[in-house]
């Protein structure tokens, strides 16, 4: 797929890993920065949605989209993004990322607007499934550049693998993208159910991280099955249970 992602924000919390643990399936392991591990929430617009071998297509190629994510490798290698849920305005999209990626994506009804007090956003998912509504506005405080190697914001932002699980298989699919040009931002009026309605529970009273990025253009590549994640000599010699 192509894709132009544009007006990204980022919105992070810092948890405890044992919160989201039992949420993490088979075969991933949580990425923490010291000792806390993030949920983070994206809301952000897609431009010119396309297979690599099609032009965008009317009424199917733009789309508003938002995402709850955490971050994992697979026994020390292959750091990514495992997705909670995502929401999406087009139903195709939802549809083929379902089916081709496996997945949790949602219908949902969103309304984006950039004025010049920053870009308010605004998600309720559609349909009998538990409320998920989210809504916020966020704005860039600084310049924008890459996020320096090492740092936290690099690691919340600068993620080239996908994960998804749907029950029985582990799947990895890689995005390419130049790096975000990445600004320091804020937020207000927020309000979120998106993490309660996946069992997660959000530090009350803590204001997020939060980031923005203009645009970038995207290159979002095929699944494959992940193989089995090799073991520890430790885990070899403790043997099983």
């Amino acid at each position: 797929m192509r894709q132009r992602w544009r007006r990204l924000g980022f919105l992070h919390w810092a948890v405890e890993p044992a919160a989201l643990a039992p949420l993490i399936p088979p075969g991933l392991d949580l990425d923490t920065w010291d000792g806390r591990a993030y949920v983070g929430i994206v809301p952000f617009t897609i431009r010119g949605s396309r297979p690599a071998f099609l032009p965008p297509l009317p009424g199917l190629a733009n789309f508003h989209e938002l995402n709850l994510r955490t971050y994992v490798h697979r026994g020390g290698r292959d750091p990514g993004v495992f997705f909670f849920s995502l929401d999406a305005t087009s139903r195709f999209a939802v549809w083929g990322a379902r089916l081709g990626y496996k997945l949790p994506y949602y219908p949902a009804d969103i309304t984006m607007t950039r004025g010049p007090n920053g870009v308010t956003f605004a998600s309720r998912r559609r349909g009998a499934a538990a409320r998920a509504s989210f809504a916020c506005r966020y704005w860039p405080t600084a310049a924008a550049s890459p996020a320096a190697p090492g740092t936290l914001d690099f690691f919340l932002v600068e993620r080239y693998l996908l994960h998804s699980w749907d029950g029985h298989t582990l799947r990895t699919a890689r995005v390419w993208h130049a790096p975000y040009p990445l600004a320091a931002a804020r937020a207000d009026d927020l309000t979120e159910e998106l993490a309660s309605a996946s069992r997660i529970i959000l530090p009350a009273y803590d204001q997020p991280l939060v980031h923005y990025a203009s645009e970038v253009d995207v290159r979002i590549y095929r699944p494959s099955a992940a193989p089995p994640r090799s073991l520890s000599a430790r885990e070899v010699s403790d043997g099983p249970g």
